[in-house]
């Protein structure tokens, strides 16, 4: 009989419909799903605290009635903390989904978070953190090292084909990032008009969805590069592996940051990483080696980053091999996943031992 897993999260993000997708194929679990609404900010904020608060009796029933084998919850402060409330009934995963969950630091409601964060570590059964760089707030703020598993979902590389020929003189960008105010879309758009005012063609391909959508779609138009820059929405996972090898160069300018599995898939793609300059891309990525590093919102800097590009991409074939052998050695789906796999079931047999 196969496993059951109850997974909390937002089931419509790339990253966990990865993650469930390799539980069922690898671990043969079955897989039951239950998420909140949608999060945004202000008004929203308050009223997704409230819906929490109102659905944990909901939430009980459900469980009571799986009875699962194993509860899965992603960001600590959220989902991880609401599964934690019920690691009586089932061994508890939680998995942090940035460096640190607690974010902004300076909020009026961190001290509540960070309460919320110490119980969840105390009672999960096993904290999943998909690179080093995310363990040290994890420890600064009491986690059991002992708990603690470092792994990355990995990329499915056999839908990510490594395709690095460049297509012609014009460069063809993409970011693969939400439309909002974190990913730093403003950024990006400054640099490519500098880059069209230095007269280098170039052709910017912006997937994915969020409220900053039709406020960017006019910023590029202030900016006279809408011509050039293509604002194609959210589209369905399958379909991202064709954009990333119709480009050759992968964008990525958020504030803050864990691991990104987008800039996986763009290095397994044979894109050129130009990413900002934070701990959890500086695992991967070695400024002016295998990519480039920029300071978070120097549109000058992402310019000349990008510039520099237009002019040496040719000479950069050994560069993108690298990447794509670093993916296949750190970060395959189907490698990562089993491993995964084989850990969850341990957690379940030794919480089933210990309740005998």
């Amino acid at each position: 009989m196969k496993k059951k897993i109850l997974f909390l999260g937002e089931t419509y993000r790339a990253d966990a419909i990865t993650w469930m997708n390799g539980l069922k194929e690898f671990g043969l679990f079955e897989i039951h799903t239950w998420e909140l609404t949608k999060g945004g900010t202000g008004l929203d904020k308050i009223k997704r605290a409230i819906e929490t608060v109102s659905r944990l009796k909901e939430l009980r029933r459900e469980i009571l009635r799986l009875q699962p084998d194993l509860i899965i919850a992603e960001r600590v402060t959220s989902y991880g903390f609401i599964g934690s409330l019920f690691h009586k009934y089932s061994p508890v995963i939680i998995a942090q989904q940035g460096i640190t969950d607690i974010f902004p630091p300076d909020s009026f409601t961190a001290i509540l978070k960070e309460r919320m964060q110490s119980y969840a570590f105390k009672y999960a059964s096993l904290i999943h953190a998909w690179g080093e760089i995310m363990t040290y707030s994890m420890l600064r703020k009491g986690a059991d090292p002992n708990k603690i598993m470092v792994l990355a979902k990995g990329i499915d590389l056999r839908n990510f084909m490594y395709s690095p020929d460049l297509k012609d003189g014009k460069i063809r960008a993409v970011v693969t990032r939400s439309l909002t105010e974190d990913y730093r879309h403003e950024t990006l758009l400054g640099a490519f008009e500098i880059i069209k005012q230095q007269e280098i063609p170039f052709k910017l391909t912006v997937i994915g969805g969020g409220h900053l959508k039709e406020q960017l779609i006019q910023s590029a138009i202030d900016k006279n590069i809408h011509d050039e820059v293509d604002f194609v929405g959210r589209i369905p996972n399958a379909d991202l592996p064709k954009y990333l090898s119709d480009s050759d160069l992968y964008l990525s300018m958020p504030c803050t940051e864990g691991v990104s599995s987008s800039l996986f898939e763009a290095m397994s793609s044979g894109c050129y990483p130009i990413v900002t300059d934070l701990p959890g891309n500086r695992a991967w990525i070695t400024d002016a080696m295998n990519g480039r590093l920029i300071k978070v919102d120097d549109v000058h800097d992402l310019a000349t980053a990008i510039r520099w590009y237009a002019v040496n991409r040719g000479g950069l074939g050994h560069i993108l091999k690298k990447n794509r052998e670093i993916v296949e050695q750190k970060v395959s789906y189907e490698k990562n996943m089993k491993v995964i796999c084989s850990k969850y079931i341990e957690i379940i047999k030794n919480f089933n031992s210990c309740v005998v």
